[in-house]
């Protein structure tokens, strides 16, 4: 058995590299080869690249609302209590929306492998697919 403690009160680790946008995390469970655990905070417009996960991922929404794209490429809305499972292997893509925050806990089955950045156009079709605009200069993130 293994308590892990919360916060230390240590700034959050800006996530860089395969994300768009500003996106921060704060490790919970990490070190082992089969899970990875992080709170994830993603700022609007912000998201991840697209991935996929060798063993499944497993999404549990804190706060806010976003976007979950996978294989069949058709963007959902996440919001606070949901819970995602994403198949092992599945490609897709998580972030905020353009209004709002997306707060989640990942948990991370195996190795992920990370692809190409989403779109501007793939960010701007989930607003317009959820009825949530269609702007897509709105989709641009402060600082990308």
């Amino acid at each position: 058995m293994q308590i892990i403690s919360g916060r230390s009160g240590a700034p959050s680790i800006t996530a860089t590299g395969t994300f768009t946008g500003q996106v921060f995390q704060d490790p919970v469970l990490g070190g082992l080869d089969e899970v990875k655990i992080n709170t994830v905070i993603f700022t609007p417009c912000s998201r991840t690249y697209w991935h996929h996960h060798e063993n499944g991922q497993l999404l549990q929404v804190f706060r806010g609302k976003g976007y979950v794209c996978g294989r069949d490429g058709v963007p959902r809305v996440i919001t606070e209590g949901d819970t995602v499972w994403i198949e092992p292997g599945e490609r897709h893509w998580h972030g905020g929306t353009a209004e709002t925050l997306l707060g989640h806990t990942a948990i991370t089955l195996g190795g992920t492998e990370w692809l190409e950045e989403v779109s501007e156009e793939e960010y701007a079709e989930a607003a317009r697919v959820n009825g949530l605009g269609d702007d897509a200069s709105a989709s641009t993130p402060a600082g990308a």
